[in-house]
């Protein structure tokens, strides 16, 4: 009688761990959705050191499933975004326009935090800054808003510059800030010309139009594509000895000429730490979109461009890479 006891005993203690582990709960999943594919920059080691100062570790306390959309548009943006939504993530973290834009039509219940240049307000991501409501919140880096301020900025350092161009994401281009850039080019006597680039080939092809139709400066805007080959516009504009100015500082500290907007890696690791909020149990409607913005100059490229800047500009500057 007591080996049977014995018997039965240990096989209650042997099903045990099956049950203890059943018991154990699941590890939370985050979605990361982006437009290109971001894996050999800092973006993802920006994303993961926001989620580390919340205590989130990729594979330790928590997965994350990546998609990228390798620059094909907002439809393949959409497929990925439902499939994440399909495979019930916890919260989906959304790099550009197009990824929140995506993300935002396939959940309604999943929480997404974004990193957009955009005005998420005019895009229907939120409904006010201080209170976003809904499921979406995120890291604004609000460059297109302030893309006359940019162009005047340049203006600034080149003020006999009349031939500026624009760079940007055709996907992406927005009526209103080629506009408001057509308007700030004319208020100071000169004109724009908007060149679009989707890949690095398109890049290549972009700067030696430029070139060839001797433009005075550029101006970069804020698509993440732009984001993830800084370098190489970068090394493009020293090379053709064009004057830039750029939407963040990611730019000017691989030795672009100035920057105003967003430190991009630094919107990235905000949007980590968001997101690891949010796995704690914050919710989006609760945490405000942030904003923040700086002026960045590069000296010695200024230097090696010939440029003078001048003192006032550079009295305001926040920082100034010697």
């Amino acid at each position: 009688m007591k080996r049977r006891t014995f018997i039965a005993g240990l096989g209650s203690a042997a099903v045990w761990p099956v049950v203890a582990r059943a018991q154990q709960p699941t590890m939370p999943v985050i979605g990361f959705l982006s437009p290109a594919r971001v894996t050999g920059t800092n973006v993802l080691a920006s994303f993961s050191k926001g989620l580390s100062e919340t205590g989130f570790i990729e594979g330790q306390n928590v997965a994350i499933e990546y998609r990228f959309a390798n620059n094909a548009g907002a439809e393949r943006l959409k497929e990925l975004a439902a499939d994440l939504v399909r495979r019930r993530v916890t919260v989906i973290a959304a790099t550009g326009l197009g990824a929140a834009l995506a993300a935002k039509a396939a959940t309604a219940t999943i929480p997404i935090v974004f990193r957009t240049g955009n005005d998420p307000v005019r895009y229907g991501l939120v409904a006010s800054f201080n209170r976003p409501g809904g499921n979406v919140t995120g890291i604004n880096d609000i460059g297109r808003d302030l893309a006359a301020k940019r162009l005047g900025l340049l203006h600034e350092v080149l003020p006999g510059a009349s031939r500026f161009a624009a760079l940007v994401e055709p996907f992406l281009a927005t009526e209103s800030t080629l506009a408001e850039l057509a308007a700030a080019a004319s208020a100071i006597g000169g004109s724009i010309e908007v060149v679009t680039a989707s890949t690095s080939s398109e890049i290549d092809t972009a700067f030696a139009s430029l070139v060839q139709k001797r433009i005075d400066a550029l101006w970069v805007s804020t698509d993440s594509l732009f984001a993830n080959r800084s370098v190489q516009l970068v090394t493009l504009a020293t090379y053709h000895r064009l004057p830039t100015i750029y939407p963040g500082r990611l730019y000017t500290e691989s030795g672009g000429l100035m920057s105003y907007g967003t430190d991009f890696l630094d919107s990235l690791r905000q949007v980590g730490v968001y997101t690891g909020n949010i796995l704690k149990g914050a919710k989006p409607a609760d945490l405000p979109v942030a904003r923040r913005f700086e002026l960045v100059i590069n000296l010695k490229t200024a230097k090696a461009l010939g440029l003078t800047i001048p003192e006032t500009l550079l009295a305001t500057a926040d920082e100034v890479i010697q």
